[in-house]
């Protein structure tokens, strides 16, 4: 039985990868025959921020989103007696992903300087 779901995560995997890869090829070749220049398959970085602070920014948030998330979560175990079972995952996944989403609008404004 472990060995189906193993076989069907890497399928998932395999045939995810697969489309987009052979999406990605149909629509340059598609571009291609009708002249279009090949500029457009790069991204312009000159004015975005360099991948390693984006990163930093974004897991820092993130871990610091967990953090926040635990904290919460053990307040209101002990202080509104929610079952900790519900508090913790509630709390940690709703503040990571605030992390992420304040993460996200820094980035863009970063990008901007």
């Amino acid at each position: 039985m472990e060995v189906f779901v193993v076989l069907i995560i890497f399928g998932v995997i395999f045939g995810i990868a697969y489309l987009f890869f052979s999406t990605r090829n149909k629509e340059r070749l598609a571009l291609i025959e009708k002249g279009a220049d090949a500029k457009i398959f790069t991204r312009s970085r000159e004015h975005a921020a360099p991948i390693w602070k984006v990163l930093i920014l974004n897991l820092a948030l993130l871990l610091m989103g967990i953090g926040a998330g635990i904290i919460i979560g053990g307040i209101l175990n002990v202080n509104f007696n929610v079952y900790q079972e519900i508090a913790l995952p509630g709390s940690i996944f709703l503040m990571a992903g605030t992390g992420l989403l304040i993460g996200f609008f820094l980035t863009k404004n970063l990008d901007k300087e």
